[in-house]
This record gives C-alpha cells, sequence and structure tokens, in this order.
C-alpha cells in the first residue's frame, strides 16, 4: 500500500548490499576461490566477518565522500544508529537484563520485546512495521546485531594496523583487494591477516 519510496535510507544499504558491499565481497571469494578452502568461500562462513565488512564498506563509502548530500549522510546515520540500538535491545533481552538506574528510558525495568520495541522507535527513523519485524529477527537469531558490529571492528582494527605498518606507502585500493581475497575467517584471524597485508 505505500506509494512514496524516499531513497535517503537506502544509499548506505545498496553500499552494503551491493558495491563495495556483499556483492563485491562474495564475488571476490568466488574469483579466488581455488586458493582458498572450501571453509574460507562456502561452507565456513562466519557471520560477523561478512556483516563486518558489509557494515565497513558502508562506512568506508562515507570515508571517500560518496553520501554525496545531507540526505544521503543522515540516512547512513540513521543505519548506525539502528544498529546501535539492536546491540543494545539485543543484549538486554537475550540476556534478560534490566536497564540501567540512571537511564532516561524506563530505568530499573527489564528489557522485554514491549520495551524493545518502544526504546527502538524512540531511537530510529524506521515505521513501526520495520521495528516490529527487526525485533522478530533479533529474538530469533541472539547475537547477531552484535556479530555485525564486532566484524566492523575488526575490519577497521586490521586496515589501521595494516596503515601503521606501511606507513605512506599504504596502499588503500591494494588492501582491500588483498583483504578481500582472504576469504571469510574467523575475527581473531581476520585481525591477524588483515594487518599483515
Amino acid at each position: 500500500g505505500e506509494t512514496r519510496f524516499p531513497v535517503y535510507d537506502l544509499v548506505s544499504t545498496w553500499y552494503h548490499e551491493g558495491v563495495p558491499g556483499h556483492h563485491l565481497q562474495l564475488a571476490q571469494w568466488a574469483h579466488v576461490a581455488d586458493q582458498l578452502s572450501r571453509y574460507q568461500t562456502t561452507v565456513g562462513m562466519v557471520s560477523a566477518n561478512a556483516e563486518g565488512w558489509a557494515l565497513y564498506a558502508e562506512r568506508l563509502m562515507d570515508e571517500l565522500g560518496f553520501l554525496a548530500n545531507a540526505e544521503q549522510r543522515l540516512g547512513y546515520l540513521d543505519a548506525q544508529m539502528m544498529r546501535a540500538t539492536r546491540v543494545v535491545i539485543d543484549i538486554g533481552m537475550h540476556l534478560q537484563l534490566r536497564i540501567p538506574d540512571d537511564s532516561p528510558f524506563r530505568p530499573g525495568e527489564q528489557w522485554t520485546p514491549e520495551l524493545a520495541q518502544e526504546f527502538f522507535g524512540m531511537h530510529s527513523g524506521r515505521p513501526a512495521d520495520f521495528v516490529e519485524s527487526e525485533l522478530v529477527r533479533y529474538l530469533g537469531m541472539p547475537g547477531q546485531a552484535i556479530g555485525y558490529k564486532l566484524g566492523e571492528r575488526a575490519w577497521l582494527t586490521g586496515r589501521e594496523a595494516a596503515r601503521k605498518a606501511h606507513g605512506d606507502e599504504f596502499d588503500p585500493k591494494q588492501w582491500h583487494m588483498a583483504a578481500l581475497s582472504q576469504g571469510s575467517l574467523g575475527l581473531d584471524d581476520l585481525v591477524s591477516e588483515l594487518s599483515a597485508l
């Protein structure tokens, strides 16, 4: 029943799902599959690695100036806020934690799906039906939201270590292609490999 489709919140999603996100990532894994184990290219898909790359790709496109106007940048920042919010919700609901007493939101109450929906709605520009579907997703896949952000952190840590190691000789384009050619690795191995590139 929708008749309007604003793109402000889609641009960073395109970078996440397309290029340089998952489309480029999975295509590169297929391209170098003969140099990697089956684990690294298919059966061993480490979600935190793959989704971490896609979040990193969104950030990279912002760093490179491809979020060309304020509307696109706000969409990207809204997506970042959504992901931070869902980490709080995922941890709170699955560990059945109480909201801290000094919180401006429902201090002292225990996280429930209803409180999570209210909190998410307050901290996201997303419509209510989207928020509800996201909560169902989090309840069915504990830790997924956290894995995205830990994976992004691993990619950023590896890049920074490589940049420090190479100094002025660091070539971002060469590093990114070598990084994408690693296939799917666990996060500790990923940081180690990325740092050594």
